[in-house]
């Protein structure tokens, strides 16, 4: 705990900083508008009555993330790899791929619509589809940087199928790997926020759009709080995991 303290000291003290411009300037500054800037206890008593709904809205969401997710992190790694390691047809397909990536996957959302039976396919389909390109394409990158006498070495000693590519192509590139899988679950989150504000019945993003129908910033405010500290829930397990798996390039803590 000391050490934890020791760490985010400057870190903390913004925080408390922040709270407390936050209570002065909703206490004393009658300049701001009550209803549309509560005081931190009147969101923290919402954050506590609507805890159940919001834990509720959290399983509902994570329906929706998850599937999405784990499609994107398998299909990218696959076709990144297969990509990367075939040098002639990743030349002929590459001009698509940096032509389509930096499409927003919200401009697909009539189509997501018009096509998949149901707004949870849909939502499904679109969380995939933001979450891709940053996994495939990291994967190519970390695959094309490989170091040639790493192959050389592995085929010097034989090496094929399934041991060339999870002893000696999945190592080396999980570096790159990894980076993109990290920025795909921080878009994931955005991609999911918006399609709950606009089509669903439940869920995280629902929660904030639905009080912000009958103008509850209390609840709204209590919303983006839980998103944000699911979003940071998920991506420190995420830099747990990649440190874990990443053991050997020596990352440093933050």
């Amino acid at each position: 705990m000391k050490e934890f303290i020791r760490r985010y000291a400057i870190t903390i003290s913004i925080g408390i900083v922040v709270l407390g411009i936050w209570v002065v300037c909703t206490t004393y500054g009658g300049f701001l508008n009550p209803v549309i800037f509560p005081k931190p206890i009147t969101v923290l008593k919402a954050f506590s009555e609507k805890s159940s709904e919001l834990i509720q809205g959290f399983g509902s969401s994570m329906r929706l993330l998850l599937p999405g997710y784990a499609a994107a992190l398998i299909l990218g790694i696959v076709g990144g790899v297969y990509f990367g390691l075939k040098d002639r047809i990743r030349q002929i397909f590459m001009p698509y791929f940096h032509t389509l990536s930096p499409i927003p996957p919200t401009l697909f959302i009539p189509y997501a619509i018009a096509l998949l039976p149901t707004f949870k396919s849909a939502s499904v389909f679109l969380i995939f589809l933001g979450s891709f390109w940053p996994i495939f394409l990291g994967t190519i990158q970390g695959v094309i940087l490989i170091e040639k006498h790493y192959l050389d070495n592995a085929k010097t000693l034989g090496l094929k199928g399934g041991d060339y590519l999870f002893k000696v192509i999945l190592p080396a590139s999980s570096p790159h790997i990894l980076s993109g899988a990290s920025s795909a679950l921080g878009l994931s989150f955005l991609i999911l926020t918006m399609a709950e504000m606009f089509g669903a019945e439940s869920g995280m993003g629902y929660f904030i759009q639905y009080y912000t129908d009958f103008s509850q910033y209390d609840h709204v405010l209590a919303g983006i709080f839980f998103n944000s500290i699911v979003i940071l829930v998920f991506m420190l397990l995420f830099e747990k995991i990649r440190k874990r798996l990443l053991f050997w390039t020596n990352i440093k803590g933050n």
